[in-house]
Formats: structure tokens, sequence, C-alpha cells
């Protein structure tokens, strides 16, 4: 079993990106339907106060670090991770393996026309894979019951291995953990826009941003409006959260 680490009372599983597809792989193969989470700091700033959010995090089967923030503060809190578990590497590295086991998947979510893009270039990619389909749900979906109805017939006609729901946070997770187990899939990730950067329809931060931690300049640079307040605003947040849970564990 993998270590966990605390970071502002999250459980987090120190986990590279290769054992994280591997973990996933073993979960899919039980008979009980699993989810994987991908905390970021904009998620760590809004689990300290939505507690349904903050629930499902606890009953997720797999948390793995998405952003090199968490890195620096696992570092400085004294229990390092392995490395960081990004949603849209996880995406194409467990759609790599699917690909080759013979694993069938289904994309929901992104904005229009992502996820259908995002299967094209998949299969182009993976000539074995199955995509079993692929759904974008009309805006507020989440509270129409014949939508939600729909959408679980749709996936539940096809018993996927994997589901990947690409809603943003947290309504992919609230959406996951509230009907997930009732599509028939094995396995279920949220993923926020990796439709979109798979289909090419948004690009994806240069390397050496995404390693010095710098990714979200670039999204807030591309997308300012809708960024700018999370980026700003709520995120920053975090750091003090973590200065503080440092400071209540020296004088323990």
């Amino acid at each position: 079993m993998f270590e966990n680490i605390d970071l502002l009372g999250i459980r987090i599983t120190n986990i590279s990106l290769e054992e994280a597809v591997n973990r996933i792989e073993e979960l899919s193969k039980n008979k009980t339907f699993s989810y994987t989470v991908t905390p970021n700091v904009d998620h760590l700033v809004r689990l300290q106060r939505d507690i349904s959010f903050r629930r499902i995090y606890q009953e997720a089967d797999l948390v793995v670090a998405d952003g090199v923030p968490l890195l620096w503060a696992a570092r400085f809190l004294g229990t390092p991770l392995k490395g960081r578990v990004n949603g849209t590497d996880l995406f194409e590295r467990v759609i790599a393996r699917a690909a080759e086991t013979g694993a069938s998947v289904f994309l929901l979510g992104g904005e229009e026309g992502s996820a259908e893009k995002a299967a094209d270039r998949l299969s182009e990619r993976h000539p074995d894979l199955q995509i079993a389909g692929w759904y974008c749900p009309p805006f507020g979906f989440e509270h129409d019951i014949a939508e939600n109805g729909k959408i679980l017939r749709l996936i539940g006609d096809v018993h996927p291995t994997y589901l990947f729901v690409g809603l943003g946070s947290p309504k992919q997770e609230k959406w996951i953990a509230e009907h997930g187990a009732a599509t028939g899939a094995r396995h279920a990730i949220g993923i926020g826009v990796s439709f979109s950067f798979v289909a090419g329809m948004i690009r994806r931060a240069p390397y050496w941003m995404q390693r010095s931690g710098l990714e979200w300049l670039w999204r807030l640079g591309a997308e300012p409006r809708r960024l700018w307040h999370r980026y700003l605003v709520d995120d920053p947040r975090f750091f003090w959260l973590v200065l503080n849970q440092k400071i209540r564990s020296h004088y323990r």
C-alpha cells in the first residue's frame, strides 16, 4: 500500500504517475465502482469550506496531487511527494493503458465538441482503443432528472471500464459521487478541461511552465475573465493555510 500524507486535512496518496496508472488499473478490476480525484490548489482551498466536497474527497479511492504548489507545500511540511500526477497526463496515460489492455472508455462533458474531437484524436493515436461513447450534456444538466437519466442510460448501455468526466470542479466530483456507481463504469476520474487540451481547442502551457509551477499564469493569460478571481483572489489563501499547518505541527 502507498503512504498517505496530510495536506490541509486532506489525505493525498504519495504516488508517481506510473504508479497511479497501475493503481487505477487495479481498481478497475474490482467489482465495485471506484473513483480518483486530482486535487490542485483551487480544490484544497475550496475543500476548507465545502463540506460535501470534502466528504467526496474522504471517500475517494485514490487522491493524487495535481499541481506543483502541492509538491512545494508537502516538502515544506516535511512530507515530500514523489511527484506531480497531472490530470491531463493521467487521462492520456490511462487511455494508453486502456488501448493496450482492451479496456473501454466513455468521455462525458467538456465544452461543446471537445469530447468528440478528443475521441477522434485518441483513436488516431491508439487504433486499438475502445471508445464506448462520448456525450456533452447541456448547461445545468446536473439539476435535470430527465437529462441525468438519459446520461445514465447512455453510459449504462455500454458499461465502460473507465469514465472520464470533464465538467470542472467541484461539479464533476459531485456528479461522480452521486451518479458514478449507477453508470455501470468500473472507475471514474474527473479531468477538468482535459478534453479541450487533447482536442487542441485549448493549448497547454509549455513544459517548462508546467514543471516550474507557472501553468496557472499561462491559463490566466488564456482565459483571464473566467480565471482571474480564482488565481488572484481565492487561491493565494492556500499558502497561508499551509503556513498555519506548519506552525500548528511545530507546537504539537
